[in-house]
């Protein structure tokens, strides 16, 4: 990894000797993601056993969007290919706005497990920090994960709101550091390309399909639910411990229901979430769990 500059040097030699949880927070486009890969590459150079927890549920690094995941960084390999999850918790959605407390339950699961066996965890949070949901949302993250330094990634003042906040209600220590000078935004076409690519990766075909019962879905469906209704959801597939294998799609055919994944031999159950999901083109459309299960 390039050396990073002289600002973002200075901050990580500092924050090295911190151990717990050091939460990065900012808007999209100001380098939350570099100062990850800096943090977790000092820490493995420094020695210290190292995780990366990614709850940036829109543009994911580690693992599929709509979901958190965890990766142990153990090595260089490892920080250089974080995009294959070691542990994932299933949020249901690509903006947090309707699913915030599986948000933070969520990356609340990934951090207890990641302390169990980490001294140093880096936490990257979504873009959404402005307004209402962004400062609820970042505030009880912080409540649950209990960080030992929060990085704030900020242009200009633009992040002081939600910083007075967790400082005046949790004691947070803070830490401020500049986007790189030579961070490059990324488009919205570019984001949404990325995410695609990202829902391709984890829905590749060839896909099995395994027929299912709607006895298996969190949230239960109601008695003579219609079924069709399942057709192109985007469901979270579960162990028996809490745990998501991965990703899959539904399909509906003739009253059958049936599951897209990688994943049918090792699932117990599935997990709606707020999303449809075309395997054509790994296009993605909103609606609300509510309205599905209810049709409201």
């Amino acid at each position: 990894m390039e050396e990073p500059a002289e600002h973002y040097a200075s901050l990580r030699d500092r924050v090295l000797g911190e151990r717990g949880v050091i939460m990065v927070i900012g808007e999209s486009d100001t380098g939350k993601t570099t100062m990850s890969r800096y943090l977790l590459d000092g820490a493995l150079g420094a020695g210290l056993s190292t995780a990366f927890i990614d709850a940036d549920i829109g543009v994911s690094t580690v693992g599929p969007p709509a979901c958190v995941g965890l990766r142990w960084v153990r090595s260089i390999d490892d920080l250089e290919n974080l995009i294959e999850a070691d542990e994932l918790r299933f949020v249901g959605s690509t903006q947090p706005q309707s699913v915030v407390l599986p948000h933070v339950v969520s990356t609340a699961a990934l951090v207890d497990i990641a302390r169990q066996e980490a001294d140093f965890i880096v936490l990257d949070t979504s873009s959404v920090v402005s307004g209402v949901l962004g400062q609820t949302l970042k505030y009880h993250l912080m409540e649950v994960c209990a960080p030992t330094l929060v990085i704030v990634m900020q242009r200009g003042e633009e992040m002081e709101p939600i910083v007075g906040m967790l400082r005046r209600f949790l004691s947070a220590r803070i830490a401020k550091a500049a986007p790189p000078p030579d961070l490059i935004p990324a488009s919205p076409v570019d984001r949404r390309a990325r995410r695609i690519e990202s829902f391709r990766r984890a829905l590749e075909p060839p896909l099995p399909r395994w027929r299912v019962h709607t006895s298996v879905f969190a949230p239960t469906l109601p008695e003579a639910f219609d079924v069709s209704r399942l057709a192109g959801m985007l469901v979270g597939v579960q162990d028996g411990d809490g745990r998501c294998l991965g990703l899959g799609a539904l399909e509906y055919d003739e009253g059958v229901v049936r599951i897209a994944t990688h994943f049918g031999e090792r699932m117990k159950g599935l997990r709606l979430g707020s999303l449809q999901i075309n395997l054509d083109t790994y296009e993605t459309t909103r609606i609300r769990l509510n309205d599905l299960i209810f049709g409201f």
